[in-house]
């Protein structure tokens, strides 16, 4: 596995790859590196004939210092997992190499006025910051991102529209544990306690589910906001049923093609999300 610390030394890896006319699939991570990321690393080896993959913890996309400092990061058992599962380079930058010209400030109109772009004001630009700059370095055929981040993954889309960059994103199922919880990096920050309630947040979506067929979504809304309120554990910043494509919230099911519900709640002082298809 080449590992490249600099955008030199990635912008030199990359060129010999495009030499060969061999195609690339790029994972872009933050690091603390789990099964979800495993299962988008084993797709990228297999559909490309290169596999790249980042880490780096993106300062700018944080709008809570706090919650910046507390990511969890281990370099060493990330290039680890890197290995194992067939990395051929791993682009492993400081924020001063990255940030050599300053941040660009995205726009996305309706896509990032709600969920997370609403609650975390400046997240989203932050993002397609980063992204856009992997996306260029490393000259990627195709890009994998994980669907528990369903905002993000429609906000990259429109990134690469506004930027005229030619890219494939590919979506990926949430992968979850034997429990059902979605993996995430944050998980590591849950104690036992918490890492016992956590399933719970896909357990009460899943009940949800079952209700689409004989409650309005307004119905289905305060449904989920009463389960989660029973779980005194739980904090509800947000449930909310939205267009899968547009992200604007629906309350009625006339010409839905496509409607998701996404929730963030905490937990332990650790901010969890989910998301659950109804059509």
């Amino acid at each position: 596995m080449n590992i490249c610390r600099t955008v030199e030394e990635l912008n030199s890896a990359i060129e010999s790859v495009k030499l060969q006319h061999k195609t690339i699939g790029l994972v872009p991570t933050m690091g603390a590196l789990h099964d979800g990321h495993k299962s988008l690393f084993i797709r990228a080896r297999k559909e490309n004939d290169v596999f790249v993959s980042s880490v780096f913890v993106n300062p700018i996309q944080f709008n809570n210092k706090e919650d910046f400092e507390k990511y969890p990061r281990d370099e060493q058992k990330d290039l680890a997992v890197l290995e194992e599962c067939g990395c051929d380079i791993a682009f492993v930058p400081k924020a001063e190499d990255v940030y050599q010209q300053e941040p660009k400030e995205f726009h996305f109109g309706k896509l990032e006025e709600v969920m997370e772009g609403k609650q975390r004001p400046g997240h989203f630009s932050g993002v397609a910051n980063i992204v856009s700059r992997l996306f260029l370095w490393t000259k990627a055929d195709r890009a994998y991102f994980g669907e528990k981040d369903y905002q993000q993954i429609a906000i990259i889309k429109d990134m690469i529209r506004q930027e005229n960059i030619n890219i494939e994103i590919v979506p990926c199922p949430i992968y979850r544990d034997e429990d059902g919880l979605a993996t995430s990096s944050r998980n590591q920050r849950l104690s036992k306690e918490a890492r016992l309630i956590a399933p719970k947040i896909h357990q009460i979506l899943e009940k949800s589910f079952l209700q689409k067929d004989s409650l309005s979504f307004n119905q289905i809304t305060r449904f989920v906001e009463d389960e989660f309120a029973k779980v005194k554990e739980f904090q509800l910043e947000y449930f909310i049923i939205v267009d899968d494509t547009t992200l604007q919230p629906i309350h009625t099911r006339e010409n839905n093609q496509g409607v998701v519900g996404c929730v963030a709640v905490w937990l332990d002082g650790v901010r969890l999300i989910d998301i659950q298809r109804y059509y």
